[in-house]
């Protein structure tokens, strides 16, 4: 694996007393500690997207607005993702759907994976869910995945505390997650 892999690691929940914070905080010191890539934590609550406003299409790169302009910088260096979502009525939240909405060349050929929680499926239902969005953008989504259920068990003032199972999944889903930047890098040209 090459540490000059770049993953960026997305906290997708945007809402008050979300706890994506804690477990993404969690994972990127375990993306780092891996060693398989230079890792970025991105809030989307940060970034701070309006609902997607662009006049033009997103395959054009033709942005008109500098948040727009922001993002595509913030995503284009990338060689993989995780985004770190919950689960809302079985999807992920419309926060994670806008920004892919905003970007299209920016994403391509890239392999992506999640970090889930929530309560009994731990996300499941929303990281199936979002692979199909993923794909028309031409990002290619892991099945590894980190699924934390009942999330709020794993938390103590603010600070998410990983279990083994947890710790073996991030394992394993990044050591695929560097095969495939590997392997999809030349697709990209770079």
């Amino acid at each position: 694996m090459s540490a000059a892999l770049k993953l960026k690691v997305i906290t997708v929940s945007t809402r008050e007393g979300r706890v994506g914070g804690a477990v993404a905080e969690w994972f990127n010191r375990y993306a780092l500690e891996h060693g398989g890539f230079e890792v970025e934590l991105i809030d989307l609550k940060e970034v701070n997207l309006p609902v997607l406003d662009e006049p033009k299409h997103p395959l054009l790169r033709d942005y008109q607005f500098e948040h727009t302009k922001r993002w595509s910088r913030l995503i284009d260096p990338a060689d993989a993702f995780v985004f770190v979502t919950p689960e809302y009525d079985y999807f992920v939240p419309g926060s994670l759907v806008n920004a892919i909405d905003y970007l299209s060349q920016e994403w391509s050929y890239k392999p992506a994976a999640f970090v889930g929680y929530g309560g009994i499926s731990g996300g499941l239902r929303a990281i199936q869910a979002a692979k199909p969005l993923l794909t028309s953008v031409k990002i290619m989504p892991l099945p590894e995945s980190v699924s934390v259920q009942f999330v709020q068990n794993n938390l103590t003032d603010g600070v998410f505390t990983p279990e083994r199972k947890h710790e073996d999944m991030a394992r394993l889903m990044l050591d695929e997650l560097a095969k495939w930047a590997v392997a999809l890098k030349p697709l990209r040209g770079n």
